[in-house]
């Protein structure tokens, strides 16, 4: 990412439908000037070239698409939407920039809940703004950033922005997807395509076998209160269908159920209407919400392109003369927590491609197995099973690290809110968790009030200990994308173009997938070994850039190949 200042183009609507545009060079703005509707791209594309600016609008999410479609690519940009959301609810700046209705997050975001953190909902639907209004937020939100007391916050809003741009440009190009190989997979794993409303061959046949072994003709699997009652009166005693309670089971039914409800997830997740939706021209194109959820990982309005299944990745499928540069991060997250929290003997068992084989290494456990227990439990807040019974290992060999997680767990007990590295804060407590606890604090509360408040405060504190650990993995990731988009501009046009990638990526390597610690470029197949190159150096860059003198190994396992396949 480019330390440098440049100058900044603040754009806004008039009336109209018109444009108003004002350029801002050493902190003053020019005059605003109207640009019509049909002329923005050229005026867009002009400006681009002369001052190469930081384009400062509403939302990247409404103003970027038409300008991708019209062959026109931002260096930088300001989100103020999402910009205003960190430095509203920040806890780095006292205060925090004031909220304002008008400056609301329209798109989905996910609930603050701890079961909550992982999950997204909802449509969309960005509203137009005033070159006044975005005037006057872009001077507030500059005020907020001269406040803080270092350049964090400033470089979480550059990160987030330039994520945005990266989001609405995967968007645009799409990932290379085959739908005859998707066909293909749908057909041996299904069956024929069923008509509307049916069942493919396949699962009507589990469906029939699993209805013989129950000796109930009515059952549907895809039915869990029917399903379940019937399980029960054939002595099957569940507390529920999931395939974790069902797998503890022995009964012959369990086999033919297990597979049935493996396959009902991919005809309902990613059949052959899924197909028809989303995949159009061989790209796949699904919409990306950056910081979607409460700890900045990106969600997925559409599409569901956080959960493409392993299955469906041989569908990914470069064009001809292009292929697929893939990477990914192995524990990210625990390598995060050493570096954050400056645990050098963290950090050492961070050497090298396996965190877990070092942590066997320092002696705090004996097993990798115990190794990945122990550290997950550590930043989900385990306190049972084997987790629980390994966490404890883990505070005699690595205090700093141990130590910021669980400060963060008892911040977050009390009510209290945390922070990532750059600065992005958790959401406070809401009202029914603060009705919860001042019940409890009541002199006649009764020990269900008490045992109800606990509870929800371990929750709560299994939340910030993750918020800390995974947000701050978010905001490595960002920097790497950033990083990553930065080199690939710099490579030159390929000879042979790929096919539907539109006018901005069709003759450039372009990222194509992200998904928290995995990326994938699709890249002319001469350029390959530069992509790779590129995409390992911007790794190294963003924990420079995140982690400053701290030497901790984030490591990148690379492929090349035609196809994403399975492994990818």
């Amino acid at each position: 990412m480019n330390s440098a200042s440049p100058a900044v183009v603040l754009v806004g609507r008039a009336d109209a439908g018109d444009w108003l545009l004002s350029l801002v060079t050493d902190g003053t703005p020019s005059a605003p000037v109207r640009v019509t509707h049909a002329a923005l791209v050229a005026r867009v594309r002009q400006l681009e070239v002369e001052h190469a600016p930081r384009w400062t609008v509403r939302s990247l999410r409404s103003f970027y698409p038409p300008l991708l479609a019209a062959g026109v690519r931002l260096r930088r940009a300001h989100d103020l939407l999402l910009c205003h959301a960190i430095l509203r609810d920040t806890a780095a700046l006292e205060p925090p920039l004031a909220a304002s209705a008008l400056w609301l997050r329209e798109d989905p975001v996910a609930a603050t809940a701890a079961p909550g953190l992982f999950e997204v909902s909802g449509d969309d639907s960005s509203t137009a703004e005033s070159f006044e209004e975005v005037r006057a937020e872009w001077v507030r939100q500059q005020q907020a950033l001269a406040r803080a007391a270092d350049g964090r916050l400033a470089l979480l809003c550059a990160a987030e922005s330039t994520g945005a741009l990266v989001a609405e440009e995967m968007t645009a190009a799409g990932l290379p997807w085959s739908r005859a190989v998707h066909e293909r997979i749908l057909d041996e794993q299904l069956g024929p395509r069923p008509l509307r409303g049916g069942r493919p061959a396949i699962m009507a046949r589990l469906a029939t076998e699993i209805a013989r072994l129950l000796d109930d003709e009515s059952v549907n699997p895809d039915s869990p209160p029917r399903l379940l009652r019937t399980l029960h009166r054939a002595g099957v005693f569940v507390e529920s269908t999931s395939r974790w309670e069902l797998s503890r089971v022995e009964h012959p039914v369990v086999a033919p159920l297990l597979q049935y409800k493996k396959l009902a997830r991919l005809f309902t997740a990613n059949g052959w209407a899924w197909l028809d939706e989303w995949v159009h021209d061989d790209r796949f194109r699904p919409v990306y919400l950056t910081g979607g959820v409460v700890t900045g990982r990106w969600a997925s309005s559409g599409g569901g392109a956080l959960q493409i299944p392993r299955q469906l990745r041989e569908a990914v499928r470069a064009d001809p003369d292009w292929t697929l540069v893939g990477a990914d991060v192995a524990q990210l997250e625990p390598r995060v927590l050493a570096a954050m929290s400056q645990d050098t003997a963290m950090a050492d068992a961070a050497r090298g491609a396996d965190l877990y084989e070092g942590v066997v290494r320092s002696g705090a456990v004996a097993t990798r197995d115990e190794a990945k227990y122990a550290v997950l439990g550590a930043m989900y807040g385990a306190t049972t099973g084997e987790s629980g019974r390994l966490v404890p290992r883990l505070r005699a060999v690595f205090p700093r690290a141990m130590g910021l997680v669980d400060a963060a767990a008892r911040t977050g007990e009390d009510g209290g809110v945390v922070s990532t590295l750059l600065g992005r804060s958790s959401p406070r407590p809401d009202a029914g968790w603060q009705s919860t606890q001042s019940r409890a604090s009541d002199p006649g509360a009764g020990g269900a009030d008490e045992s109800r408040a606990r509870s929800r405060a371990r929750d709560r504190g299994r939340f910030t200990r993750n918020f800390v650990v995974q947000g701050t993995a978010a905001e490595w990731a960002l920097l790497w994308l950033a990083e990553i988009r930065h080199r690939l501009s710099a490579l030159p046009p390929a000879s042979v173009p790929a096919t539907a990638s539109g006018p901005v990526f069709s003759t450039r390597a372009h990222l194509a997938f992200f998904l928290h610690d995995e990326v994938i470029v699709h890249c002319p197949r001469e350029q390959a070994e530069a992509v790779a190159d590129a995409v390992r150096q911007a790794a190294d860059a963003a924990t420079a850039r995140l982690f400053p003198g701290f030497p901790v190994d984030i490591p990148l396992d690379l492929r090349t190949s035609d196809h994403a396949g399975k492994s990818a």
